[in-house]
Parts: structure tokens; C-alpha cells; sequence
């Protein structure tokens, strides 16, 4: 497949699900930083579209998940636009942004619910997607979902993806695969 044809997701790579001490900190996330930068460098040079995927919550937390709010509002209301240092919605440093890639805001774990990530993904040509970020059993996996239900090719870049232990990133790798989606690492995507 031509490499005008595919593009990279970078899934909620930021400081709130990166840092230790956010209340949402997913364990192995902040090790597959330098990975991703890598994927991201990668893409650029092929000429891939980056997309990266963030959640951003409003201040009330009228839009937090039913079954992350009360960590949300113990834990001093990360991922808001308020939100500083390791609570924010910011990527790191060497994942920044840089002019000619796409930004997405999702509601909930997939890219693609309420989103317009099918549109942009559809008027460039897009048939293939490289998923990177965190966490493997939610966002990255529901977003694998969608994308082969869209009909879209799927590759999952494990050493880019975390889980809170490597047990449930094993198994979420697994079904993945199982249902079609190509588990590479970061190496075999460049």
C-alpha cells in the first residue's frame, strides 16, 4: 500500500494519562513516549498525515464518563483546559504538534465516536491506520473496532500502546489481532 494511503493516530498521549501522579495515570504509559516519537518521526518523513486523538474535558465534568467521574473529581479534574503540569491535557515535549497535522477531540474512548475523523481520514484517501497511544483496552481497542467496521486496514503498534499491566496489554493485543488488525512495533512500521 502507497504511504499517501495510510496515516498515524497518536491516542491520548497526554500528561494526565502520563504522570504518575494524575489519578489518571496508566502504569506503562510514559516508557512508550520515546516509541511514539519515533512512530511520529517516521510518518512525517514518509509523508503520513499525524493525527493526534486527546480527550479534553469541560470544567464542570458534565461530559467525564459515567465510571471515571468520581476519580476525576477526587483526583483535581484532569484534562480540562485549566488543567496544568502533570492534570493536563497537554502532550509532552517530544510529541509535540507541529504545522499540517490534525487534531481530534473525542468524547469517549474511540477517535471515531462523534467525531470527524471518518470524514478527514476519507477525503484524503486514508485506507490504512497505524494505532499508537494509550490505553490499549480502551481507546486504542475501540478504535481498532471502528476502524475495521469502517472498513479501513488496521495496525496496532505495540510497543506505542500501554495498559496499567502487561497482562491486560497482552490480551487486548491478542483479540486485536484476532479480529483482523496487524500488530507491529514501532521498528516495522518506519
Amino acid at each position: 500500500m502507497e504511504r499517501q494511503t495510510e496515516a498515524l493516530l497518536v491516542i491520548d498521549m497526554q500528561n494526565g494519562f502520563l504522570e504518575p501522579s494524575s489519578p489518571l495515570c496508566i502504569a506503562q504509559a510514559r516508557e512508550t513516549v520515546p516509541a511514539c516519537a519515533r512512530a511520529i518521526a517516521a510518518a512525517r518523513r514518509a509523508g503520513m498525515p499525524v493525527f493526534f486523538v486527546r480527550r479534553l474535558y469541560r470544567e464542570d465534568g458534565s461530559d467525564v464518563e459515567r465510571t471515571r467521574k468520581a476519580v476525576w473529581e477526587a483526583g483535581g479534574k484532569p484534562l480540562t483546559a485549566s488543567a496544568r503540569g502533570p492534570l493536563s491535557a497537554e502532550l509532552p515535549p517530544e510529541l509535540a504538534r507541529r504545522p499540517g497535522d490534525y487534531e481530534i477531540i473525542k468524547p469517549r474512548f474511540s477517535a471515531f465516536f462523534q467525531t470527524e475523523l471518518d470524514l478527514l481520514l476519507r477525503r484524503l484517501g486514508i485506507r490504512k491506520l497505524y494505532l499508537a497511544g494509550t490505553t490499549t483496552p480502551n481507546c486504542i481497542r475501540t478504535t481498532c473496532y471502528d476502524a475495521i467496521s469502517l472498513d479501513y486496514e488496521v495496525a496496532v503498534l505495540a510497543d506505542c500502546c500501554s495498559s496499567n499491566t502487561a497482562e491486560i496489554q497482552a490480551a487486548n493485543l491478542a483479540d486485536m489481532k484476532n479480529v483482523g488488525a496487524e500488530i507491529l512495533t514501532c521498528g516495522g512500521f518506519a
